[in-house]
């Protein structure tokens, strides 16, 4: 099960005043990622009282926008019973949930090698992940950052606990 988020958003009253408008458990879930905000390109609207989470339109953010978000990745041991051509399904069907399914031009090296046309700032924030590229991996320790840019890339947790990590996607071809 996802780790449930506590968010916080605040806004301005009419008369300029901070006050909290949400503050619960973020809700916009989909298979290992939890939306925590979304901006669109230009101006930020920070008076408008909509929840942008909910405005996600899947894996990527909108152009010229961004995502921020946290996901979760099970030990690969979860896994083990799985046949290499389930394990392959069981990804096709998270970035189907996701709308990433066009964002997978190799799997060879792993099936949920993936690439996006962003710049992610990533961090881990508990347990163990390693991060898998086309001719090389790192492994990540909780608070290690990962810049990523636009490369081909999965996200492998060989430890035994889930990996929690938190993600801000950039668009990277905003203006």
């Amino acid at each position: 099960m996802l780790k449930q988020v506590r968010r916080i958003v605040t806004q301005n009253d009419e008369s300029g005043k901070s006050e909290v408008l949400f503050d619960g458990i973020a809700d916009e879930v989909m298979t290992v990622l939890t939306e925590l905000w979304v901006t669109g390109p230009g101006r930020h609207d920070h008076k408008s009282p909509t929840d942008m989470a909910k405005k996600t339109v899947g894996v990527l953010p909108p152009k010229g926008g961004t995502v921020f978000r946290i996901f979760q990745i099970a030990p690969d041991s979860e896994n083990d019973h799985l046949s290499a051509e389930e394990r392959q399904q069981t990804a096709r069907e998270w970035f189907k949930e996701m709308k990433g399914v066009d964002i997978q031009p190799d799997t060879s090296r792993h099936e949920s090698m993936h690439t996006t046309d962003t710049t992610d700032y990533i961090m881990l924030l508990s347990g163990e992940i390693t991060l898998v590229l086309d001719k090389e991996e790192r492994d990540l320790k909780p608070f290690d950052v990962v810049v990523q840019r636009g490369t081909n890339h999965a996200w492998v947790n060989r430890g035994s606990e889930d990996a929690l990590l938190m993600a801000v996607l950039v668009d990277a071809n905003s203006a």
